[in-house]
């Protein structure tokens, strides 16, 4: 419905609450490819993350009424995106550890990636670099890994981040340092075409 797009998310969400349905479908299009490529690059996985976003989804769906408007309504989507992640991972880890090496370049797709002009070869090394990136991502520690996605792929703001993994600013703050310190060792390890001085 056009009038929607004018809403904001947390205008959406109570329209929702009084059981709005088109309200709703108007936060699955806004939320769709974000939540598709934040959970993509959680697991490292295309199928994988479209299941999850449909899980946040229902989740979203089932627990509309536990919506308070003192949150942003993105800070309530994420958290419940971050946990529906975690609990999969947790579930994954007790059936089996899955190697980076098993990491499958076909499915390295960004959803939200435009069409930038580029050439053929200058895709074809960004598809290249993705690869190694996604690898770095995937192998850091599900602490560091949550939290660098959600500031420097989903470009969240600090205190956002904050308020969806329940962590104090300063812990924050340190941990998406220490990631991108551990992100750039791990890449240094791992991707071969990186230039030598």
């Amino acid at each position: 419905m056009p009038g929607y797009r004018s809403y904001t998310d947390e205008q959406l969400i109570l329209k929702f609450q009084e059981n709005d349905v088109e309200a709703f479908n108007e936060i699955v299009l806004r939320y769709k490819d974000k939540v598709v490529n934040f959970l993509f690059r959680y697991t490292g996985d295309r199928d994988e993350a479209e299941d999850l976003a449909q899980d946040t989804f229902v989740k979203v769906y089932r627990s509309k009424h536990l919506y308070k408007e003192i949150a942003k309504f993105s800070t309530w989507f994420y958290t419940i995106a971050v946990n529906t992640a975690k609990t999969n991972a947790k579930k994954k880890s007790r059936m089996s550890t899955i190697s980076i090496s098993d990491f499958d370049p076909e499915n390295d797709k960004d959803f939200d990636l435009k069409d930038s002009g580029q050439s053929p070869e200058d895709n074809a090394n960004s598809g290249i670099e993705n690869h190694y990136i996604q690898q770095a991502i995937n192998s850091l520690d599900e602490d560091f890994k949550n939290i660098i996605i959600l500031r420097d792929i989903e470009e969240l703001e600090y205190d956002e981040i904050a308020k969806i993994t329940g962590l104090p600013m300063g812990t924050v703050k340190s941990r998406i340092n220490r990631a991108r310190e551990k992100l750039k060792k791990i890449l240094i390890d791992i991707y071969p075409y990186k230039e030598t001085s």
